[in-house]
């Protein structure tokens, strides 16, 4: 998982979906589970 500034390009990735949890972003892919990211 990466923790990055902007989450705005893997936002644009088939099947993603950004989730926010515990207060922080999150983006998650079940289509292709390696597209995970943080922000916050």
């Amino acid at each position: 998982m990466k923790v990055r500034a902007s989450i705005r390009s893997l936002k644009s990735q088939p099947g993603s979906q950004v989730v926010k949890r515990r207060g922080k972003v999150f983006v998650i892919n079940k289509k292709n589970p390696r597209l995970k990211a943080r922000q916050g």
